[in-house]
This record gives C-alpha cells, sequence and structure tokens, in this order.
C-alpha cells in the first residue's frame, strides 16, 4: 500500500532546555494538514524541574493527539559543549514520554530546513515563512512551533519520498527502540 493514500498523524519536536516546540500534523493522501502547534516553555522551572515538566508535558501532547509517529531534530554540537549537554537532555526527555513501540525518527537541522525552504542554511524566519506558506497557516508561528512543524513536514515527504522508491532502496533514518 502506497503511503500516499495512508492518512496518519505525525508529531514534530524541536527539544530545547527552555522551550520545546512541537508541531502535530495529519498527511491526508499528498495534503499536510496543521493539528496543533506550539511550544512548552520551561524557563522559567530549575534545572531538574525543567526536564520533568518537558516530559509531562510531552506525555499529554502524546495522550491527546495521539501521533502514529514522531520525528525529532538531531542535537547540533556546535563550540559550547554545556549547551549541547542540555540540548541531550531536554531530548532524552521528550524521546522518554514518547510510549514504547511508537516510530520514532531523526533528521539533521540542515536535512529539515533543506526540505522546507529548499537550503540547509535557511534562517529561522525563512522557516517559520515556509511553514505558515506550506500549511496555510493564518499567521506564522514561534520559531520552536515552526521549527517542530518543520520537522513533522521533513519527516511527511521523507514518508513519500520512502513509498515513491523501491522496496528496500528506502532509508528513513529511523531510532528503533
Amino acid at each position: 500500500m502506497a503511503l500516499t493514500t495512508v492518512s496518519v498523524r505525525i508529531l514534530g519536536l524541536d527539544p530545547g532546555s527552555r522551550r520545546t516546540g512541537f508541531g502535530v500534523i495529519e498527511c491526508r493522501g499528498t495534503q499536510l494538514v496543521p493539528i496543533a502547534h506550539g511550544c512548552l516553555n520551561v524557563a522559567s522551572a530549575t534545572p531538574g524541574a525543567r526536564l520533568r515538566l518537558i516530559f509531562e508535558g510531552l506525555k499529554a501532547l502524546l495522550a491527546e493527539h495521539l501521533p502514529a509517529e514522531v520525528a525529532i531534530e538531531r542535537v547540533f554540537v556546535s563550540r559550547n559543549v554545556d549547551s549541547a549537554l542540555k540540548l541531550g537532555q531536554a531530548r532524552g526527555a521528550a524521546l522518554c514520554a514518547i510510549p514504547a513501540g511508537t516510530p520514532v525518527f531523526e533528521y539533521a537541522p540542515s536535512a529539515v530546513k533543506l526540505a522546507v525552504t529548499g537550503s540547509g542554511g535557511a534562517e529561522k524566519f525563512q522557516v517559520a515563512h515556509m511553514i505558515r506558506a506550506l500549511l496555510a497557516l493564518g499567521e506564522r508561528p514561534g520559531a520552536d512551533a515552526a521549527d517542530a512543524l518543520a520537522v513533522a513536514v521533513c519527516h511527511a515527504h521523507a514518508r513519500r519520498l520512502g513509498a515513491l522508491l523501491p522496496a528496500g532502496t528506502a532509508s528513513l533514518s529511523q531510532a528503533r527502540r
């Protein structure tokens, strides 16, 4: 059965230690329908409490929207090792909230930007602008929500591409749990 004829709900995540963006879309054939998006803002909590709030917030979102698949942005490591460690912890809290058996797919930030804007080096405002256009949103979403929606759209494109390729040649970047 071709993936282009199947309806599937995808949760996209842009984890952060202060703000974790989320975006839920539904793929109905070739149509992408936005369901929900936003940001879990945990900046005011203590560092340890932030991880618990991310975990609990995502558990509630997963229970409410029941996504069939989850797509998450890979950790981007630059020069600041401390920031990368905090991001890794937030990402871990997010991943722990996902029910066992739910497929999780990872995408590099540059792959997400390329899928949405056509440029792997696109700026945040360009991603948000394209997400607004692609999903026909009334207004441009916040940066974290736009990034999460972009991760979900990137995964939707990867699914569609996988359906078009002969069996065995498609390779989605999936982290099996």
